[in-house]
């Protein structure tokens, strides 16, 4: 009865061209003149972009005070049907999943089963001699040295994920753990391994259990391209030069298929929405999902190198480069991303369902709406 009230004021709202935040525990609250102006700078800026770039359809969710001020969606989510977006429509977010990993991990240390400091053969066993040394935050900041388990056409050793495993410990170290950052997803391999033996169940029912449900996050699911995932939006990619012979055509839109293998899933392979992540977004920072601040602080903070310089990496969370202020986040796939500022209590999520869109570039500006509203 409560939601059906809910969301009969909501609509009504709606009619009245009023906008509220939202917050998953309360009702409705009015948004305030600076947050409306805001969101209208933020509506207009991307509905700019999508025209400049193309980008059939898109999600935004915003954070501001610990409150989501604003969750909508624009365009088309699959273009054959001409099935609108909307704000339950799921998008893949691809490597930004590393992030949730990180989340994982941190769960695991507070309940007293990992330490960051400690080697991944403590928790793992048969892995190479070379390997059983790196310490298990070098898994999550990509200092480990590994050789990758994926290259430019995927996995790695002409065969499936069994023959990947068995070529990736046939090669050499790339670096000494702890001496340089290489992107690599064979550390998150590593971590999901980890996070089965330690949770005693497979890693997506253990981030299902801790953080799907305690975020309140009912859509968000693993799976790839080839998966049945009711809901999702397309992907799609524009110019795929020479596809079956033909000649590129930057004007034509083809659609984008990802393949990512189960045990490679840690660290690309969730779906779910804007409005979800902006849900985990809350729950990490009001203590639902990680019970100590310092947790979440050791979470956000650069991981440092054997010669004490700092990576550009934290424990599953880049580093954001660019940025007006200091930011955190995950990026995925040319087309999702989000950003958190934790000195000014902002967040913003961006999706999209075109590869190449590049959301990342847009999110400051986003942010800098909200930060200003702060201060006017």
């Amino acid at each position: 009865m409560k939601k059906r009230i809910l969301a009969a004021v909501l609509a009504l709202c709606a009619s009245l061209g009023f906008t509220y935040m939202v917050n998953a525990d309360e009702a409705p609250v009015p948004a305030s003149s600076r947050i409306l102006k805001a969101n209208n700078e933020t509506r207009d800026f991307l509905k700019a972009k999508m025209v400049e770039l193309k980008i059939p359809a898109m999600q935004i969710a915003v954070i501001l005070n610990g409150q989501v001020v604003m969750s909508e969606a624009y365009g088309i989510a699959n273009i054959e049907q001409q099935i609108s977006a909307d704000r339950e429509t799921l998008f893949p977010i691809n490597s930004a999943t590393k992030s949730f990993t990180g989340v994982a991990i941190m769960q695991l240390v507070e309940a007293g089963l990992v330490d960051l400091e400690a080697p991944v053969g403590r928790y793992l066993e048969d892995l190479p001699e070379s390997w059983s040394e790196i310490r298990i935050r070098q898994l999550l900041a990509h200092s480990s040295g590994l050789p990758n388990i994926v290259d430019q056409n995927g996995l790695i050793g002409a065969g499936g994920e069994t023959e990947a495993w068995a070529a990736v410990q046939t090669l050499p170290m790339e670096s000494s753990p702890g001496t340089a950052f290489s992107y690599n997803q064979t550390n998150y391999v590593l971590l999901a391994r980890i996070i089965n033996k330690l949770s005693g169940r497979p890693f997506p029912l253990f981030f299902a259990e801790r953080q799907f449900k305690l975020a309140r996050m009912p859509r968000a699911r693993f799976g790839d391209g080839y998966d049945i995932v009711p809901g999702r939006a397309n992907v799609y990619i524009r110019g795929q030069a020479e596809h079956n012979g033909t000649a590129n055509d930057p004007a034509k839109l083809y659609h984008w298929i990802d393949n990512i293998p189960g045990t490679t899933r840690a660290g690309a392979g969730i779906y779910t929405t804007a409005n979800e992540l902006a849900q985990w977004i809350l729950a990490l920072e009001n203590g639902r999902l990680l019970t100590k601040k310092s947790s979440v602080e050791r979470l956000w903070t650069a991981d440092k190198f054997n010669d004490g310089k700092s990576n550009i990496w934290a424990m599953g969370w880049p580093i954001l480069a660019g940025t007006s202020r200091r930011a955190v986040g995950g990026i995925g796939g040319g087309r999702s991303a989000f950003f958190v500022y934790p000195e000014d209590h902002v967040a913003v999520i961006v999706m999209t369902n075109m590869v190449g869109a590049n959301p990342q570039n847009m999110i400051d500006t986003i942010a800098g709406n909200y930060i200003a509203s702060n201060n006017r």
